[in-house]
């Protein structure tokens, strides 16, 4: 073929790619008119904004730190923790929004890029007499068969795509660390479960000695009536102050056992009855793990629902990325080569080739207020999402300082009762050395057993305070206490 036979097809091809992308600059971008203080995350601590995905572990996988749980040394917690994160039907759900997303980014990622197939197809007809072709072909029958191969190269000049993967690669990351929160979530409320059990037990077992100690007094106030040293109305006062104690034996008795079932329900249901029935009372934490020296807000950066919030941000931003590159025209490259014939039998012969190769370009001509519609929608998610994130942070860094106010007032709280226990232990001392030695009745020595059992009792009260609220600052900050430093790009600012 004569050069400029081809060059005119192809001047003409450049001349109509030139005039689409200046009808396609015609279709203008609406200007953002969010503050722009609304549409970017608080400013926050490097090492907050340091978190990306490749630290978002399972609670299985010690994220953000060692299984914290571990720091009580007590098997009985750690086994039922363990069964939880196993068979949580919570947590296959979350799993299960892991996997749609994942499914969904691939999705994404499947649809850029080369794509390349094969058609074909044959059909039997009979062309028109009176129609466009004249005999022979027309009122004749022909078989036309064709084979092709197909591809098609979609360029993303303008990242559209692109940013679509990305968003939905956030969404990915997003669901990681919601599966994360729900497992510290899940390994939070069964420590407290757990820890109220073994509280439940220890006050029963508190109020088993009262009760002893009571039926002492009781019988030594009866010894005393019998001997006109005491009136009626004292043994009376005694047996109403055993009824009183029996009354709470029940009740405890009762919560015990709601409690009992909560964890039970918490640790995997039926597949935890083993180790539910097999349960011992231990003794509650004497002293929670310690606390860093500062509580400062680069700890949040360990908390898996704030990273949750952050990547939906992200996620919203590349959303607005790739609505604006919808304004902008389409372009793909599209060639096939494949056999082509009226003649069955002549379809595998060399003149029955094709050949095509050539440009495809979508324009955005009528649909600027659609588009305009979708690009203000990704606009105002991100606005939300932001708005979401930032009071997200500012309720995170609440919870953290009045969980540690909390743990630190039991700290004190506790010193002094010890220090109460130890004066009124000394005295029990003094006072049991009189009546052996005949110098006092022995109702003194009970009265003072009596006052230092109910001390004990507040003791183990205030322990079993203390060891929720330190779960609770634990879950706070996101389950650990060390993270190590890591570095990975700010969040891009986007229009």
């Amino acid at each position: 073929m004569p050069l400029h036979t081809l060059r005119r097809p192809v001047a003409l091809a450049c001349l109509g790619a030139l005039t689409a992308l200046g009808l396609a600059g015609c279709v203008s971008i609406p200007a953002d008119h969010t503050p722009p203080g609304k549409t970017a995350p608080h400013a926050i601590p490097a090492s907050l904004a340091a978190i990306g995905a490749a630290d978002i572990r399972l609670a299985r996988d010690g994220w953000p730190d060692a299984n914290w749980w571990q720091a009580y040394g007590d098997p009985q917690l750690d086994a039922l923790i363990a069964a939880a994160l196993a068979s949580s039907p919570s947590l296959d759900a979350a799993a299960a929004r892991i996997a749609q997303a994942q499914s969904v980014q691939a999705h994404a990622a499947a649809e850029g890029g080369l794509a390349a197939g094969v058609t074909g197809n044959a059909n039997r007809q009979r062309y028109s007499a009176t129609g466009l072709l004249p005999a022979p072909i027309g009122g004749s029958w022909f078989t036309e068969a064709s084979v092709r191969i197909e591809t098609r190269y979609d360029f993303d000049w303008w990242g559209k795509h692109k940013a679509q993967v990305a968003a939905a690669a956030g969404d990915v990351q997003a669901r990681r660390a919601e599966l994360a929160q729900a497992e510290r979530a899940l390994a939070a409320a069964l420590a407290q479960s757990y820890f109220r059990l073994q509280g439940g037990w220890a006050h029963r077992a508190n109020l088993a000695l009262r009760m002893a100690a009571q039926r002492d007094v009781i019988a030594d106030t009866e010894k005393r009536v019998a001997h006109g040293l005491a009136v009626a109305d004292e043994a009376r006062r005694a047996q109403a102050d055993l009824a009183l104690l029996a009354r709470d034996a029940a009740a405890i008795d009762g919560a015990n056992l709601h409690e009992r079932e909560a964890l039970r329900a918490l640790a995997g249901g039926a597949g935890a009855a083993g180790l539910i029935a097999s349960l011992a009372p231990r003794a509650l934490p004497a002293a929670a793990p310690a606390l860093p020296s500062q509580l400062g807000m680069e700890l949040l950066a360990r908390r898996p629902d704030l990273q949750a919030a952050r990547w939906r941000v992200e996620a919203s931003l590349n959303r607005i990325d790739a609505a604006r590159a919808a304004f902008y025209p389409d372009i793909d490259m599209a060639a096939g080569i494949g056999l082509n014939t009226i003649s069955l039998e002549r379809l595998l012969t060399l003149p029955s080739r094709t050949f095509m190769a050539g440009p495809s370009i979508a324009l955005p001509l009528f649909d600027s207020k659609l588009l305009a519609a979708q690009l203000d929608s990704a606009r105002q998610q991100r606005n939300a999402l932001v708005a979401d994130y930032n009071q997200a942070v500012l309720d995170a860094v609440r919870m953290v300082a009045q969980d540690a106010a909390t743990v630190q007032a039991f700290d004190g709280q506790l010193s002094e009762q010890q220090a109460a226990i130890a004066v009124l232990s000394t005295q029990l001392a003094t006072v049991q050395r009189r009546v052996d030695a005949g110098l006092s009745g022995r109702r003194a020595a009970l009265d003072a057993q009596l006052t230092l059992l109910g001390l004990q009792d507040q003791q183990l009260q205030l322990r079993q305070a203390q060891a929720l609220a330190h779960v609770a600052l634990i879950h706070t900050l996101g389950g650990g206490y060390q993270a190590a430093p890591l570095s990975v790009p700010a969040l891009s600012q986007h229009p």
